[in-house]
């Protein structure tokens, strides 16, 4: 996908993307503690199945299980040195259960550590993007950022070896702070600069605490906004397990509400499912 082909899927908002994934495949059976991507490659059946749930769902763009599959974070498992192989084999994994019909995002995400050197984080980042473009990806997503430097890092690295539009969306406080210093405002002005092509918040609190932070940040930028935030506020169970608060109507009801504030791309972060989304498709599906 172009840069310019991505302009103009923009123009026809909102754009859907999927719901969230590890929530669901913790659901699934995948236990806590492992490797997700490496889980996902032993067994890609209840992601595959997932995604093309969210494809029936309404998703225009599914994110490829490629979230922590950089140098840096598989070396808590001892992986570091099968970056190619597992980036592959999870792009393959998410083509082979939507096809053509919706757009596959190669997914980066935080190395979760704040003092790692800028080139470090380029050259980790650099060589995921490498494998994804590779493997035909129709666009990059950098996701659950906690601070601008990771995303301006993948940026970088993605306008040094490919010309695929790139998101970029970070975690926020209810009150627009990012975990790694700084605001959302002042940091979604920077990636617009840098070449974002679209930029936002996910994961973070509930749609319903996020009206004041969607407005603010569409009077920063005139790219796409994107929003991807959590089914509310969870609640820890017996079973030490999250209970997210929100369902899926009130989800779907508060979005279009983040719609009308300004944001143009949109979809489910932890806790969200593919009910969530068909929500947000019949809300929406006059407008796609």
């Amino acid at each position: 996908m172009t840069k310019k082909e991505f302009q103009n899927l923009a123009k026809q908002r909102p754009i859907i993307l999927d719901g969230a994934t590890g929530s669901n495949l913790m659901k699934a059976g995948m236990p806590r503690g492992v490797c997700t991507e490496q889980w996902i490659c032993e067994n890609p059946k209840p992601l595959q199945e997932l995604q093309r749930a969210y494809e029936k769902a309404g998703s225009q763009v599914v994110y490829a299980p490629t979230f922590s599959a950089n140098r840096i974070s598989l070396k808590n498992y001892g992986l570091e040195n099968q970056v190619a192989e597992l980036n592959k084999a999870l792009i393959e994994i998410s083509r082979t259960a939507v096809g053509s019909q919706v757009l596959v995002a190669g997914d980066l995400t935080t190395a979760g550590k704040q003092e790692i050197p800028y080139e470090e984080l380029l050259e980790a980042y650099r060589e995921q993007i490498v494998v994804q473009t590779q493997e035909g990806v129709d666009l990059l997503v950098a996701e659950t950022m906690l601070g601008v430097t990771e995303c301006m890092a993948v940026l970088d690295a993605a306008a040094s070896v490919c010309s695929l539009p790139v998101m970029c969306t970070l975690t926020v406080e209810s009150d627009g702070s990012l975990f790694f210093g700084g605001n959302i405002y002042e940091a979604v002005e920077t990636l617009e600069e840098m070449g974002a092509d679209a930029v936002g918040i996910n994961c973070s609190t509930g749609p319903d605490q996020l009206l004041s932070v969607v407005e603010n940040m569409r009077k920063r930028v005139s790219i796409p906004l994107i929003v991807k935030p959590n089914a509310g506020m969870p609640i820890i169970n017996e079973q030490g397990q999250p209970v997210y608060s929100m369902g899926a109507q009130e989800f779907a009801d508060c979005m279009k509400r983040l719609v009308q504030a300004g944001a143009d791309i949109i979809g489910g972060c932890c806790g969200t499912t593919p009910e969530y989304i068909e929500k947000l498709h019949n809300i929406f599906l006059a407008h796609i």
